[in-house]
């Protein structure tokens, strides 16, 4: 029997984060003198890595200024996360069911996310739901999605093929990612962009509720 692995991303897919990834991005900026952009910028890069991120934000500037919002950015988190000052990150509604359900039918799992190994280890560990997972991928050690190597590497090493692997992420760069690899994209609606955007990357499928996943991962 073939190795079946969903990969998921993290932040607008996994967990409601966007409350604090907005905070420190704000606070990255007004410590570099420069004037935040507004949130809603802020949703849509949600899932880039760092510096790609801020090279989005703010095109104008230079690799100098996008690599220092970058480290601000994190020192901003470190802060609030010493301080306790962290806002929730809950998981979604019926992610929790999801995940042990995907388990219980023989999925392997997986996370391809534009967070740290720091970040996401909080993420996981704070909700119990690390030892669901057999590959963690994160942006320490990858180039930003939608460059495809992060999911190359999770389907390495839980031995999974492209055809048997399905990337499930709420932003086009999730959807363009698994497209690149060769997986089954499967949007989410709940996340950060929106359906026609998670379509127009190239999703096979979009779920609109959390309960529709364990169907929707799995190729016809």
């Amino acid at each position: 029997m073939s190795i079946r692995l969903a990969v998921f991303d993290c932040d607008g897919t996994l967990v409601d984060s966007q409350a604090n990834i907005c905070v420190a991005c704000e606070t990255a900026f007004e410590e570099s003198g420069l004037v935040a952009p507004p949130r809603a910028a802020i949703r849509r890069i949600v899932g880039l890595s760092l510096v790609e991120a801020m090279r989005v934000l703010t095109p104008q500037a230079d690799d100098d200024t996008h690599r220092l919002l970058a480290e601000r950015y994190k020192e901003s988190f470190r802060a609030m996360r010493t301080s306790g000052t962290l806002i929730e990150e809950p998981l979604f509604d019926g992610i929790a069911d999801v995940l042990r359900n995907l388990v219980d039918d023989g999925w392997l799992l997986g996370v391809a996310t534009g967070k740290s190994d720091r970040g996401l280890a909080h993420i996981l560990d704070q909700h119990a739901i690390t030892g669901h997972f057999v590959t963690l991928q994160t942006a320490d050690r990858h180039p930003s999605k939608p460059d495809p190597t992060m999911l190359l590497a999770a389907m390495a090493e839980a031995g999974a093929s492209p055809q048997d692997t399905a990337m499930i992420g709420d932003t086009s760069f999730d959807m363009a990612m698994a497209k690149a690899a060769g997986a089954r994209a499967v949007g989410v609606a709940w996340g950060y962009h929106a359906i026609h955007e998670l379509s127009d990357a190239g999703a096979d499928v979009v779920a609109s509720d959390v309960a529709d996943l364990p169907r929707l991962v799995a190729r016809p």
